[in-house]
């Protein structure tokens, strides 16, 4: 996106005489006056005149002219009139019409400032296409024109009238954001209207820069809204039903009607459109994000630094405040994924954020588990994090794991299965488990003896061996191939507890003060990982070569019996799909009080990231 920094310069033209047109009524100066002393007949037809549809270029001119050399008369009183020449269709006209209804704009907001929240509400309502009515089986149906070829001049004139008021009245900004949340277009309306609405905003950013951080909070709430209302089964489903009706389609034109005859199985879909609607939305919007992204760090070609960490600040601010509370969002959080991919430090200080987060005893239990799911599924997945730096926060996460276990030891109470006590710490060795399936291969190649010597250094074996026993709490599918990996290198063996386990189901206790148990389900903790597979298809591009994918263990006997069919299925990337089912009755946990007894980081004794260092 390039910024917009155009200026309108002072033209002759402006303040020549006003352009002799024929028209009904006395000039605009007499009007007014006529109007004041009881006669309205002349003020109604000028109003009239101003809505003609069929309005010419230099009747605007000679209006718009003739109002310059009163606005000091349009006070309050005028406040009906002034709405409709805001009104007038001046976006997308001869520029002489476009320039003469500008200077109009900065003398009015100049000379009445009860105008300027007037003023650019009618900029930012020429932020999206024009609406155009359509006939569908003989019902209106209202929707924007998204062929009209002139969008892009359309805009420019409109970020420049835009310009010219915040240079004329500097408090804009405050008057502003209200203004942009109240024109957003319903998250229902077609992808390129909200695309269109959402590059103007974040083309705003550029030029009025105190607002950015109220911008990208309001753009991510709307994209969040898309991305919750279409969970990952509903898009794949969609997907798989268009592939399957395609095929279908196929056989019918060829004459091929053996069901059982595989017809291109193998080709990938020809399209780039999502076939869920929200989708389809979301990806849109998604695209427009990280290209804006892209271009704000870069500046010809080169990453800028300090405006990368600027960027970034925004960014993490938004993201405490609606993504990480947000429960199973898909795609959104992978604005933040895609900006620490431009530098190790962008990825090391979201990292040094979500751990100090987790072990933070002020912090609510469940925004501690959330950010030990973001934790272990960055680790997991972004493949420009180096190994040390997942050494590094491995080391994190089992020292303060570790003192956990040592703090139940000794309190002198019976530890039991109660994730309202102990969510955090649950949440945290199932982020060592994923972490650990997916980057164990990376962590033992090159020195196989150094690599399983740290592996069997991280005391492993407490970790499951101990009375809280996460083993039975994490994700079935995360410790059967934690299990079977550990197994495979000698580090750990889990499936004598696993196996128990499964003889004797243990509750999972709601309160600790009520003592009222819930079985326990297959996703107690109601895990979800948020860097999973990411499925739309025009924004994948820019995330593709930055993921890392699941690669199935070659070595059968690594897999348990329970297992063996999900490895044999090629077309899937994670081994967890359809394995993290919703909980009921267990969402929405609140910490306890013994929360402010866990581990604090001076009772750790862990210092922050030792890889930390400044952009």
């Amino acid at each position: 996106m390039s910024a917009v920094n155009m200026e309108i310069d002072d033209l002759d033209f402006l303040n020549s005489p006003p352009v002799k047109t024929v028209r009904f009524g006395g000039s605009v100066v007499e009007t007014l006056a006529k109007h004041k002393q009881g006669d309205s007949s002349d003020y109604e037809l000028l109003k009239h005149q101003l809505t003609d549809p069929e309005i010419k270029d230099a009747q605007i001119i000679s209006w718009l002219q003739e109002f310059r050399s009163c606005v000091t008369q349009l006070t309050k009183d005028h406040e009906q009139l002034i709405y409709t020449i805001l009104r007038l269709p001046w976006v997308g006209r001869n520029q002489a019409v476009v320039e003469e209804y500008m200077t109009f704009l900065s003398n009015l907001v100049s000379a009445q400032t009860v105008y300027l929240c007037a003023c650019l509400k009618m900029v930012a309502s020429h932020f999206t296409p024009k609406r155009v009515t359509i006939c569908e089986g003989g019902v209106n149906i209202s929707d924007s024109d998204d062929e009209d070829e002139n969008l892009p001049r359309n805009f420019d004139q409109c970020h420049q009238a835009l310009q010219l008021i915040t240079r004329y009245v500097p408090s804009t900004s405050r008057f502003l954001m209200p203004i942009l949340q109240e024109n957003f277009p319903f998250v229902q309306k077609s992808p390129r209207t909200l695309e269109c609405y959402v590059h103007n905003l974040l083309r705003v950013t550029v030029y009025i820069p105190s607002i950015r951080r109220d911008i990208l909070e309001l753009i991510i709430g709307k994209m969040l809204k898309l991305d919750v209302s279409a969970s990952r089964s509903d898009i794949e489903e969609a997907e798989e039903n268009i592939v399957q009706n395609q095929r279908a389609e196929e056989q019918t034109e060829e004459g091929l009607f053996d069901m059982d005859e595989d017809v291109a199985a193998d080709q990938p879909s020809r399209t780039t459109v999502m076939a869920h609607p929200v989708a389809e939305r979301l990806d849109t919007l998604m695209a427009v994000m990280m290209a804006y992204i892209k271009d704000v760090c870069h500046v010809s070609g080169s990453l800028h630094a300090e405006r990368t960490k600027e960027l970034y600040r925004d960014l993490l601010s938004v993201f405490n405040k609606l993504i990480l509370p947000t429960h199973a969002s898909c795609h959104v959080q992978y604005t933040l994924f895609y900006l620490c991919s431009f530098r190790l430090a962008l990825a090391e200080a979201f990292l040094d954020h979500l751990w100090k987060i987790l072990q933070s005893p002020s912090q609510p239990a469940v925004l501690r588990q959330a950010a030990a799911g973001f934790l272990g599924s960055f680790l997991a997945r972004a493949k420009f994090i180096p190994v040390p730096t997942v050494r590094a926060c491995l080391d994190l996460l089992l020292s303060w794991i570790h003192c956990y276990i040592d703090s139940q030891d000794s309190s002198g109470r019976q530890a039991c299965c109660d994730i309202s006590l102990h969510g955090p710490f649950y949440s945290a060795c199932q982020a060592v488990f994923y972490t650990l399936i997916f980057r164990h291969r990376a962590m033992l190649e090159g020195n196989l003896k150094k690599g399983l010597e740290y592996l069997r250094s991280l005391n492993l074996e407490r970790l499951v061996m101990c009375q809280l026993n996460p083993l039975k709490v994490c994700l079935p599918s995360v410790t059967s191939m934690f299990a079977a990996i550990t197994r495979k290198y000698q580090v750990v063996f889990c499936y004598t507890i696993i196996e128990r386990n499964n003889r004797h189901v243990l509750p999972v206790v709601r309160s600790s003060a009520g003592g009222e148990c819930v079985t326990t389900n297959t996703n107690p903790l109601d895990s979800f990982f948020p860097f999973d597979p990411y499925l739309l298809k025009r924004s994948v591009m820019l995330i593709k070569p930055l993921y890392q994918v699941w690669e199935e263990l070659v070595d059968t006997e690594l897999l348990p019996a329970k297992t063996g069919q999900q490895g044999s299925r090629e077309d899937e990337d994670d081994f967890l799909s359809g394995e993290t089912p919703q909980t009921e009755g267990i969402m929405g946990m609140t910490p306890s009080s013994y929360d402010s007894n866990l581990c604090s980081p001076s009772s750790v004794g862990s210092p922050p990231f030792a890889f930390q260092k400044p952009f």
